[in-house]
């Protein structure tokens, strides 16, 4: 039976093409959804952007015919602007001057006209209006065509395999077949893993569960890591995430040109980054990257940062202290002494931003732009709409590397969740891609300090 969707504003503002993906059903987009991206297409950043994407969809549509009977869609069903049922009884407790309950209006304005045959849907990011909607009566919904499965949103990156006794020396020396390795089901049957392109892989003997070696998925066979004893700009890995992370940092743009690691706050995940990034650019340059871009996305900057007095750097300032936190203990690496001379250290930390090594954006001034040798690093890429991420990797020129980095738990952007935001969307769709190497660091695994640690367990 064919539906009829209702489309709310965060819907089109998040994902502009929402459109196109309703297959031959029939969409409804009340007058007040036009009032308001009429009214958010001057806004700064992404969502002045998507604003105006739609308004632009809707007037190509407006140019084949009357939008208040209805346009045909591509995709085969018909989409009109619904300016009627102002007159419709909502509860006492909800007002009609509000948007979302005039949007609510409508939705029980077209159930009342089509009875019990129709099937009318509110589709929107807006919890709170599914909510809403339910009390009324109305059948609401998320926009799920973004929306990943908890199975992808639970890819890792690194697995767990048996390798024969025998093939160790094998292994050390060129890497194996992907074919010998195996895992075990609840009887001890063996079971042969699904393996992923540049997935790493935790060895464990099967004769001596002691013996434990570290590998990653290439082609057909798993292979050593390459920078196993590497300590880039004096840091070593504590863990075998933070090796699994240093080998995708370290590993040069052509062959890692996007690498996505997740995991919670306190595994090292910026710390690591910045790390590799100043032992490339800053102490060991050789020319592989001209200079290292941090950008870090917020809830309310990205949209008000327009707003915000003085310039870019001053403006961007507040959000980017976590990377001067972390710069700190990359630059004065002996715990014992560190903050001992916080002048010098602040000297240090000045001269690396004004010699251009290090500089810091707005995630919404990476638009448009072309970004070639760079080693780009997105901290808290969780608050990223898939749009924006796919904007990003998009951006990638010749030689540069872009890194994603976040916790998918710890989302403060409205209308993401663990399995709609840019980072989890990457993570899937990148996976088993030759080009992206991608971790996730597990709890265990948290460096921060004892408390911390405790807390993870604790809280």
């Amino acid at each position: 039976m064919k539906k009829t969707y209702v489309i709310d504003t965060n819907v089109l503002i998040q994902a502009p093409y929402a459109l196109g993906c309703f297959e031959d059903n029939d969409l409804v987009i009340p007058l007040v959804v036009v009032e308001e991206l009429d009214g958010l297409k001057k806004a700064e950043g992404d969502r002045g952007a998507n604003a105006r994407a739609a308004v632009r969809m809707l007037e190509s549509l407006r140019a084949k015919g009357n939008l208040l009977e209805g346009v045909k869609l591509e995709s085969g069903g018909m989409l009109r602007v619904e300016k009627n049922f102002v007159n419709v009884e909502l509860p006492p407790d909800l007002p009609e001057d509000k948007a979302d309950n005039r949007l609510l209006m409508v939705c029980k304005g077209l159930c009342e006209a089509a009875g019990s045959d129709g099937q009318i849907i509110l589709v929107t990011k807006d919890l709170v209006l599914r909510l809403k909607a339910q009390i009324i009566g109305v059948r609401a919904e998320d926009f799920t065509t973004e929306q990943i499965s908890r199975e992808d949103a639970g890819y890792t990156g690194r697995t767990q395999v048996y390798i024969p006794e025998e093939h160790i020396k094998e292994f050390k020396k060129s890497g194996i077949s992907s074919d010998l390795v195996y895992e075990t089901d609840e009887y001890g049957n063996r079971i042969e893993p699904e393996l992923y392109e540049n997935e790493f892989v935790v060895l464990k003997a099967d004769q001596s569960t002691k013996k434990t070696l570290l590998g990653r998925v290439k082609k057909n066979k798993i292979v050593p890591l390459e920078f196993k004893k590497s300590k880039p700009y004096g840091v070593s890995p504590r863990n075998a995430g933070q090796y699994f992370m240093q080998e995708a940092l370290m590993t040069d743009a052509q062959s890692a040109p996007l690498v996505i690691i997740k995991g919670m706050a306190g595994t090292a995940k910026t710390f690591y980054s910045l790390a590799v990034g100043m032992e490339k650019v800053y102490n060991n340059p050789n020319g592989e990257y001209r200079r290292i871009i941090v950008c870090r996305p917020n809830a309310q900057f990205d949209d008000d940062i327009g707003f915000l007095p003085g310039s870019e750097q001053e403006k961007i300032a507040p959000l980017m202290r976590p990377v001067i936190d972390n710069l700190e203990q990359i630059l004065d690496s002996d715990e014992n002494s560190r903050y001992e001379d916080e002048e010098l250290l602040g000297d240090k930390i000045t001269e690396i931003f004004e010699r251009g090594i290090i500089q810091t954006e707005a995630l919404n001034f990476i638009r448009g732009r072309s970004i070639s040798k760079t080693y780009l690093i997105i901290d808290e890429a969780q608050n990223m709409t898939p749009n924006q991420v796919k904007g990003i990797i998009t951006r990638a020129g010749k030689g540069t590397k872009i890194i994603l980095l976040g916790d998918p738990n710890q989302i403060d952007k409205p209308f993401l969740d663990e399995r709609t935001n840019g980072l989890s969307y990457a993570a899937k769709y990148m996976k088993g891609s030759p080009y992206c190497w991608q971790v996730s660091l597990s709890a265990d695994e948290c460096e921060r300090s004892e408390l911390a640690m405790d807390a993870v367990k604790r809280l």
